[in-house]
């Protein structure tokens, strides 16, 4: 008998700086070669937030505050691993200081601050897209 997955409880960050937003080129499995924004597995004991906070600060070295819940996603995992991890994504709208340099450590490959039609261009995960839409589409209600 199968047993059933139980997804791991992953987060991310969203930072957005004069319509520009804070990715993290990964260079580990399950989004390798893809750009994200700062984010992953969370902790035992840990809430979605303190892991959204956590992971932006391990990945970037900066230190996020005021997380708020934007979206959440069930991840089922790769076609091609039916073994292999799925999850259930938090990512947050997050606060930081607007002179915070970011810069890549952890299992980032290299940090940068692009915009939506930079993003469309980019590797990047369904999630990742979704959320820009809706931020993108916010930004546009705010202005008119």
């Amino acid at each position: 008998m199968k047993k059933s997955k139980t997804p791991q409880p992953a987060s991310s960050a969203i930072i957005e700086r004069d319509g520009r937003y804070l990715l993290v080129l990964r260079s580990n499995p399950p989004s390798a070669d893809m750009y994200a924004f700062p984010g992953g597995r969370g902790e035992d004991r840990e809430t979605p937030a303190e892991t959204a906070l956590r992971e932006l600060f391990e990945e970037t070295g900066i230190r996020g505050e005021k997380p708020l819940l934007f979206a959440t996603y069930d991840l089922p995992g790769r076609l091609d691993a039916p073994d292999g991890p799925s999850f259930f994504l938090s990512v947050f709208k997050v606060k930081a200081d607007t002179a915070a340099i970011a810069v890549a450590s952890d299992d980032a490959a290299s940090v940068g601050w692009y915009s939506a039609e930079e993003i469309a261009k980019l590797p990047a995960p369904d999630s990742v897209r979704d959320c820009i839409a809706r931020l993108e589409a916010e930004r546009a209600r705010r202005s008119a």
